[in-house]
């Protein structure tokens, strides 16, 4: 496996960083994961193919894992272990940071209350995401995941009272990328959305693909994390961590326990495993002082679409919510497929309303939530009693479910609603029922929403850059 033993060791630290020379002179390193008397067990990051036990010298670094930091790492691209692949200079580092971060004193941290507008409708008006706020994207193998990822990316911004038109990626926005075991499609995919977009001079690319070593996937998110937090503290840039995908990493986390011969959890995968997808996700934010912020889109695909798998369980019980890619409606043709009932955002609540988006968001989402629930429940229904069977209200119902799916949840690739357009859809969707069924909107809300010749409506702020 990826683990090296060596005895005769003195004063050996936990965690520390140990350089390998092979007989032909190329270098590695490792960390060291257990002491026991004189020996020490080593994790070797780039793999343990090749090295002669007899001929192979070692040297304990007497530090921890650090990685050299510098705002000019933006528009660059990485290996897992952060040496740079873009044929470019080596980064001349600001500082040398441990990747496993500082903790975050909870005291110091302010709650997320700035909305992202992403420009997707299902995510802005039902699942809204704050700023500083981690909410992975559940997939699963062959859905457009990394599409999705890529289109947040290009059109994020904040809702900004204002009479600016939309720009998007002002100076102090950043994107950090970690790819952890993913094909050379996906890393061409991604670089080339940021080069088209003219956004990779505020990128920094981390990539371990599939052909590179399973162990430095367990320090690549943190090496993107401790780059992520140097650019948003220190920066003061709002940055967007996007990691995929955290299936890989936690595979490669199983890999190293069981080399380990540490006791099993569930499927295999260690105990420590909560613990262990915590030290990353909860590494996001704002702190009390800095400008910046550090929002978290880490993407997993689920294995077998099944929602009840440790990686996605672990994962929604750290993170504030998920945004679910669905196969029905992948099949459908529906692009972004984005079932809007299990995906949830537990900050939205904070972020939306009068003075941030607009007074009736909150009721907007409500509704629409609750029309597609029974629409999904007559849909049902009709499949066993037929169409005929069913009552008026019903028919409704059905008709709501085919339009929503088709006008608000579908749109293009590179479509970008602002969140008023995104509510005015809404509303159009919600005026197939008469105003007695709309339940969940108060009185006021509909008087003055609900006529189809609504009043001329206030200014609309633009969106600027998140």
């Amino acid at each position: 496996g990826p683990l090296v033993v060596l005895d005769n060791v003195k004063f050996a630290q936990y965690a520390e960083i140990v350089n390998f020379t092979l007989p032909n002179g190329t270098s590695r390193s490792g960390q060291v994961l257990e002491v026991v008397g004189s020996k020490a067990i080593v994790q070797v990051f780039e793999g343990t193919s090749g090295i002669d036990a007899k001929q192979t010298t070692c040297e304990f670094t007497g530090d921890i894992l650090r990685t050299p930091v510098s705002e000019d790492m933006l528009g660059r691209v990485f290996n897992g272990s952060a040496k740079p692949i873009d044929s470019g200079p080596p980064v001349m580092a600001e500082d040398f940071l441990d990747i496993n971060g500082q903790p975050i004193n909870p005291h110091g941290r302010i709650y997320p209350e700035e909305m992202i507008q992403t420009g997707i409708s299902p995510i802005d008006v039902m699942n809204s995401i704050a700023r500083g706020q981690k909410i992975p994207i559940f997939s699963a193998a062959g859905l457009p995941h990394n599409e999705i990822a890529a289109q947040i990316c290009r059109q994020a911004g904040l809702v900004k009272k204002s009479k600016d038109v939309m720009d998007y990626h002002e100076d102090n926005f950043a994107i950090v990328f970690a790819a952890m075991g993913v094909n050379m499609e996906t890393a061409r995919f991604f670089k080339a959305d940021f080069e088209e977009n003219g956004s990779m001079e505020n990128v920094c690319l981390f990539l371990n693909l599939a052909n590179d070593p399973t162990i430095e996937r367990i320090i690549t998110p943190r090496l993107a994390l401790t780059t992520a937090e140097f650019l948003a503290y220190q920066c003061e840039k709002h940055v967007l961590v996007i990691l995929t995908d955290m299936s890989s990493y936690a595979e490669a986390l199983r890999e190293v326990s069981a080399a380990r011969e540490e006791v099993p959890g569930r499927r295999g995968f260690p105990g420590y495993m909560y613990t262990d997808l915590a030290t990353i996700y909860e590494r996001a934010g704002r702190v009390e002082g800095r400008n910046g912020s550090i929002t978290q889109i880490p993407i997993l695909t689920m294995p077998n679409d099944d929602i009840t798998h440790p990686i996605p369980d672990l994962t929604g019980f750290i993170t504030e919510g998920q945004i679910y890619v669905d196969r029905q409606l992948h099949n459908r043709q529906i692009y972004p497929p984005i079932n809007v009932l299990p995906s949830l955002s537990r900050l939205m609540k904070s972020a939306i309303g009068e003075g941030m988006t607009r007074k009736d968001h909150g009721d907007v989402s409500n509704q629409l939530y609750a029309c597609y629930a029974i629409g999904k429940d007559v849909q049902a229904m009709k499949a066993v009693v037929g169409e005929e069977a069913l009552s008026a209200d019903d028919l409704l119902y059905l008709e709501f479910l085919q339009k929503f799916e088709k006008q608000f949840i579908a749109q293009g690739a590179y479509e970008n609603r602002s969140i008023f357009e995104s509510l005015d859809i809404g509303w159009q969707l919600l005026r197939i029922f008469p105003k007695q069924l709309l339940k969940r909107i108060p009185e006021s809300i509909l008087a003055e929403y609900y006529p189809r010749e609504a009043k001329a409506p206030a200014p609309q702020p633009a969106a600027t850059a998140l």
